[in-house]
């Protein structure tokens, strides 16, 4: 008979990140959280949908330590949300803004690209590397010396993600990533999306777009996860959208669409 190993079993690998029990109130006194949780497995593609108001934005600060939490706790690959690992923690999290001229601010692209990268201490060939390898994932490597405010709001939407991307975050989060994109932008940008090999937190209004890039939806609601499940699911069940303020455009039926594999 063969031995019996007795070697221990390798241990899980930390969630990309977990939320347990996260409360926040705002200085005003205003609750946002009220005891959040959530996980979310390395390469998921996550939708956070909720009303205005629902605390998406407040939840989204927390996860790279620009507010601190009340009470719970938030880790990224097993590393606490906290003052002593706030930098790598911006690095393993990486936030695209809704706008993104709030992002890019440099005289050119690839300026704009090299800055985090630069801050973190790269220099030379490895950082011109970084900056090209980004751009050109988000198609944008010939634009490198550009300035951005030359390019289209679609182009610059991507090269902000380049920023981030940069940085080889863990997770990119995304604040509504389609709005005021036209269609053929649209569409570029969800393919750029679907082939990053990180795991994604979408912050979006936007339903079809979040049934196209995302198999799982998570829909904050007052401060709590009213619903977790598959995309598709939540989307088909006309009562838990009313119920949370989430509208369908006119005519669009979820059971209708072919989704891309995941």
């Amino acid at each position: 008979m063969d031995p019996v190993s007795t070697a221990p079993a390798p241990a899980p690998e930390p969630a990309s990140l977990e939320v347990s029990g996260l409360a926040y109130a705002y200085p005003d006194g205003h609750q946002a959280l009220f005891g959040v949780d959530l996980t979310v497995a390395r390469g998921q593609r996550v939708a956070l949908l909720g009303p205005n108001g629902a605390g998406k934005t407040t939840l989204v600060l927390h996860l790279n330590g620009i507010l601190t939490a009340g009470a719970g706790r938030v880790s990224v690959g097993g590393l606490p949300v906290s003052p002593p690992h706030v930098a790598e923690i911006r690095r393993r999290v990486g936030i695209v803004f809704q706008d993104p001229d709030d992002q890019l601010f440099m005289p050119t692209v690839a300026e704009d690209v090299a800055f985090g990268p630069a801050n973190a201490g790269l220099r030379g060939a490895e950082l011109d590397a970084r900056v090209h390898e980004a751009l050109r994932t988000v198609g944008m490597a010939d634009a490198a010396h550009r300035p951005p405010h030359h390019l289209s709001f679609g182009q610059r939407r991507r090269v902000a993600v380049a920023t981030v991307l940069a940085m080889r975050p863990e997770i990119l989060v995304l604040d509504e990533p389609s709005s005021n994109l036209d269609p053929a932008a649209r569409r570029e940008l969800a393919d750029i999306l679907r082939g990053l090999d990180v795991t994604v937190l979408m912050v979006t209004h936007d339903l079809p777009y979040a049934l196209e890039l995302c198999p799982r939806a998570v829909i904050l609601s007052d401060g709590v996860i009213a619903a977790d499940g598959p995309t598709r699911t939540l989307l088909c069940d006309a009562e838990l959208l009313r119920a949370h303020r989430l509208e369908l455009p006119f005519g669009f039926d979820p059971h209708a669409v072919a989704l891309p594999d995941a």
